[in-house]
Formats: C-alpha cells, structure tokens, sequence
C-alpha cells in the first residue's frame, strides 16, 4: 500500500518506480490510518541498497508501513554521513510508539564468533526485549544466524560460500506466514555461516524450533522458535535480481564457494519474486493481527 519516508528520501523515486507508493509523514496523519510501525535493525554495517531491498516487498502489501531504522551503539565510531540522520537508538524508537515488528539483516563476518561480534551484548539486551515485547521478529540471512544463537543453535562459519537460486520445499502447509508459499519454490542465498541440520532436527526433537522450508543443497532455511516470536530465514528473500548479481560478482573469480545447481548470472533471471513478495506481506499481515488482537 504506502510507505511513510522521511523528507528528500535517497531512494523514493527508485521505490515509486517500482510501484510503491510513498507518502509523507503529515499525509499519513491526514489520512487517519493506524500504520504498521516496523523495525530494521542491521547487525554489522549500514547498507543503503538493504533499506530499498527491504522496503520494496513491505510496500506492495495492502498494509500501511511505518519504517523505524536503529543504529548500534557499537556504530557510532562510523563517520557519521554513512549511517543517516532519521537512525534512531533502540530504546528512542520505543519512546513515541512500541514496534509492531522487527526486521534484523545484515552481514555476518565468518572469521569472527558471534558472541565476539561488535555490539554482541547490545544486540542481546535488546532483542531478548523484542522478544517479549514485539509481536515478531524476522531475521534475514545473518540476522536468521544472530537470532539462532540466541536461542542456543550452533552457527558455524561454511566449508565453502553459498551464492545462487536455491530451490527449497515447503514443510509446514499450515503456517501463518510460510502457509501460503509454494509446495516448491526459489530464493537467493549468500551464506558465509551455516547450521548444520542434525543441530535443526534436534532442537525440533527438544521443542525448541519449528522447521518450515527445506532444501536439497541449502539445508533448513526458514525457521521459528514455537511461539512465532523469532522468525528465521537464512536466504535472502529480499534480493533484487540485481543485487543478487552484483554479489555474485564480488566473489565468482574467488575459491571457496558453492555455486547453486543451474546458476546462471547472464541473463540473471528472477525466479523468486513470488516468494518474496508472499513472505513479507504474510510476516507483516500477522503481525497486524497481532497487534489488533492485543490492543
């Protein structure tokens, strides 16, 4: 439906012409609907290209989207024209409204532990706080490994890179937001960090995940914790085709990567759309019904 942007935006006209509309702040007041106010926490650096690849499939859903972008403390020694001004602390977000969702992406440094991870005990403190106090949060590739952690699942650094279109299974037909995806479908991956899926099957085993999609030579790749509160995808749903490309790029003269069966990167070829644009909006239609079952 609409996202609301701060003033002079970096990238609205690039949103408006892929059909999302954009609107101020003040039009959203006017227009007397109760958006979606949504999280984007970036975990290791800020990424201009992450907010647009974020905020496309957000914005094509029926649901007014009020994007809050947080910055880490541990960021702050970044020069400060690299992380924009409309970033806010964790704890000034909630001041004026709570979250009704939280997004955490980025990208995982796999020669550093987590838990060594600038801002790792920042991060804990508040996510365990979104945790009990956001409808949902959604973790995207790294983000997916950061909230595993959390939940006590080994992550560890891959033999070799994943990059390409993966194909995956849908595993949970009843699912309030893998539900609606295809028994079969595609979505990117750039992994540098895995879990194995022994380590999956077993947490399963305990009660402690439910497993939702599943691929051949990607592993487990949407997850959650059983009470829906921490929603893990280690793919990247939100890719363009041309990010996915780009990132290819940067790594196919390299050595140690594994390139997905029937990669092709001329023509690269979207085979994902459906997926991503299923997956946001079911994440974000469940948490307005969160949200308006518990107001």
């Amino acid at each position: 439906m609409t996202i609301i942007l701060p003033e002079n935006y970096h990238a609205q006209s690039i949103l408006e012409a892929n059909r999302v509309t954009c609107i101020r702040r003040e039009e959203a007041i006017r227009q007397d609907i109760r958006p979606m106010r949504i999280g984007f926490l970036q975990i290791v650096q800020t990424d201009m290209h992450d907010e647009l690849n974020l905020l496309h499939p957000l914005g094509l859903s029926i649901i007014q989207v009020d994007p809050v972008w947080i910055k880490l403390r541990a960021n702050e020694s970044m020069e400060k024209n690299e992380i924009p001004e409309f970033y806010v602390f964790y704890e000034d977000a909630l001041q004026k409204q709570a979250l009704d969702g939280l997004i955490v992406h980025g990208t995982l440094i796999e020669t550093t532990p987590l838990d060594h991870m600038p801002g790792w005990q920042e991060i804990c403190q508040l996510l365990s706080h979104a945790k009990t106090n956001c409808p949902s949060t959604m973790g995207i590739g790294g983000g997916a490994m950061v909230l595993a952690t959390l939940e006590g699942i080994a992550c560890a650094p891959l033999r070799q890179r994943q990059i390409g279109v993966y194909e995956l299974n849908n595993i949970y037909h009843y699912h309030p937001i893998t539900g609606e995806l295809d028994d079969t479908f595609y979505c990117p991956q750039n992994c540098r960090m895995g879990i194995k899926d022994s380590e999956m099957e077993h947490a399963r085993a305990e009660g402690r995940l439910n497993l939702l999609a599943y691929g051949r030579e990607s592993g487990y790749v949407i997850f959650e914790t059983p009470d829906h509160r921490f929603v893990m995808h280690t793919g990247h749903p939100e890719y363009s085709a041309q990010r996915l490309l780009y990132e290819a790029k940067q790594i196919v003269n390299g050595t140690g990567f594994h390139v997905c069966a029937g990669f092709e990167m001329d023509p690269m070829m979207n085979r994902w759309r459906g997926h991503q644009y299923s997956f946001f909006t079911s994440w974000l239609k469940y948490c307005y019904i969160q949200v308006s079952m518990n107001s």
